[in-house]
């Protein structure tokens, strides 16, 4: 009889299993073919049913995440990398998407704290630029300063642009060292160091010499110099 029980208990269990993989198959090939198609809500339902069928530590929550960002869905993004970083603290592209997700939803002092994460994590200058930015926008030009000041020491990171919009049919797309420049002359007038911001802007003019807003800074400064 106990035989027969624990048979049957097996049949049970692995019938479960095999129905269980099976729909996770089914539900993968689903969201290749959404994904080959463009179709992200089908591909977001998938990814919810592939979580459901894997259990809490499905692989699949952090590309549902990376869809969301992809999409702009910054609360959703945010709410799922939540979840995610309890197990993965430590992954410096989900952090990188919490900070970006916390910035766009106007939540400042919260992606301030992932960026300085981000910054003790990897001494990347581009996230101590971002740091200052942010610090800048919520008024904090001390600390803005200090943040500035640190990403300019720091090896420059020269994969990455920067996109100023100088009016509304125009941008300029900036390399990093002088869009580091450009916003230490922004934070030293707030600070009232105008001479300080003046050897700012000539350096961000130095190191990109069509830098448009920078230029118009220098010469802002040197009428304002002439009065």
């Amino acid at each position: 009889m106990k035989n027969l029980v624990y048979i049957l208990t097996f049949i049970v269990t692995t019938s479960v299993t095999a129905q269980s993989t099976n729909s996770i198959t089914v539900e993968k090939q689903k969201l290749k073919q959404a994904l080959a198609y463009g179709d992200n809500m089908v591909a977001a339902t998938s990814m919810y049913a592939i979580i459901n069928l894997e259990g809490s530590q499905s692989t699949y929550k952090d590309s549902l995440a990376y869809l969301y960002f992809r999409e702009r869905n910054y609360s959703s993004c945010f709410l799922v990398l939540n979840d995610v970083l309890k197990n993965k603290p430590n992954n410096i592209d989900l952090l990188k998407m919490q900070a970006v997700s916390l910035e766009s939803l106007g939540a400042f002092g919260k992606s301030i704290e992932v960026y300085k994460t981000l910054l003790t994590k990897t001494e990347d200058n581009y996230f101590a630029y971002k740091l200052a930015g942010l610090q800048y926008a919520i008024n904090k030009f001390e600390e803005a300063y200090t943040s500035i000041k640190k990403a300019d020491q720091l090896p420059d990171n020269a994969s990455i642009q920067i996109t100023f919009q100088v009016n509304k049919n125009y941008s300029q797309d900036i390399n990093l060292k002088a869009s580091i420049a450009y916003l230490q002359g922004i934070i030293e007038l707030s600070l009232e160091k105008n001479n300080d911001a003046k050897l700012s802007f000539e350096r961000a003019v130095k190191l990109f010499p069509n830098f448009v807003l920078a230029k118009g800074k220098l010469e802002f400064l040197n009428t304002k110099g002439k009065q």
